[in-house]
């Protein structure tokens, strides 16, 4: 369910990467905000200068201006100080991953996001915690997706800003993602809520876990199939836990592991997110 938000005063937090890579979107996205409420910018130069950022907050609302992984080294700073339920967050995507925080509903124009901050709704989502603390916001994937890296923008300086003027104007098309190669087929046992979807005798091709906003994840577990293709298995939980072999897994825009086993729980209504609000 979606509140309105307000402009308050913002902390507005801009990641390195940000602006390494797209210095106009950054630029554009601290005037839309700053002509509209209350702004304190911080320019930190690393991960630990952002977490201490988000966490000097005091009063004011944090903007992260950043690609998805910004965005996800926000939220799970927060969750690890157990100060995200109290924190509405919110997002200016700019940089080369921008699939999760477009999944999520925010804009991926600078223009239109700011615009968000500024007026938009809070929005309450879901959260998938792992038994090691670490957060998904948009999507867990086995095996881990790749993402192809933007090229690099040849020429004179001009032409870089020319396309990221365009940027700002044409929404961003989604990033290119390929599988990571696997020697062979993975042999995972998955359970949803304690209940064994497939078990390690049924070679996988793929696993996908999503969290929605109504206190469940999503499964879906895809048969390596031999001939005619095998039909997805489907399933609904508050935890799922995945054993087996080695594994790796995406989780929004990161991949971590190798792990044996790994548990994911549902945190119902964990975070809060500006969006767009109603027309």
């Amino acid at each position: 369910m979606a509140t309105s938000a307000t402009p308050d005063q913002l902390l507005v937090v801009i990641d390195p990467v940000a602006r390494r890579t797209d210095g106009e979107s950054v630029r554009i996205a601290k005037d839309v905000l700053s002509a509209g409420a209350s702004t304190k910018l911080c320019l930190p130069e690393g991960p630990e200068e952002f977490a201490r950022a988000l966490l000097r907050r005091g009063s004011r609302r944090p903007v992260v201006v950043g690609d998805d992984r910004a965005l996800m080294r926000a939220v799970a700073v927060l969750h690890r100080q157990r100060e995200l339920a109290g924190c509405v967050l919110s997002v200016v995507p700019v940089g080369g991953a921008l699939s999760v925080a477009r999944s999520l509903g925010v804009p991926t124009g600078a223009v239109a996001a700011a615009r968000a901050v500024l007026d938009g709704a809070e929005r309450r989502l879901d959260l998938l915690v792992d038994d090691s603390d670490g957060v998904v916001l948009g999507a867990l994937r086995i095996p881990p997706v790749v993402r192809q890296p933007p090229a690099a923008v040849a020429g004179h300086p001009w032409l870089r800003t020319c396309q990221s003027l365009v940027r700002t104007l044409v929404p961003a098309r989604p990033a290119r993602e390929t599988s990571l190669p696997a020697p062979r087929a993975a042999r995972l046992r998955v359970e949803v809520d304690g209940v064994t979807l497939v078990d390690l005798d049924q070679p996988l091709e793929a696993v996908s876990v999503t969290p929605g906003c109504t206190g469940v994840a999503e499964v879906e577990v895809r048969p390596l199939s031999v001939g005619a293709e095998a039909s997805p298995l489907r399933s609904e939980g508050r935890t799922v836990t995945v054993s087996g072999v080695d594994f790796r897994y995406r989780a929004d825009a990161a991949v971590a592991g190798p792990v044996r086993r790994r548990t994911w729980t549902v945190w119902e209504g964990a975070w809060r997110l500006t969006v767009p609000g109603a027309a």
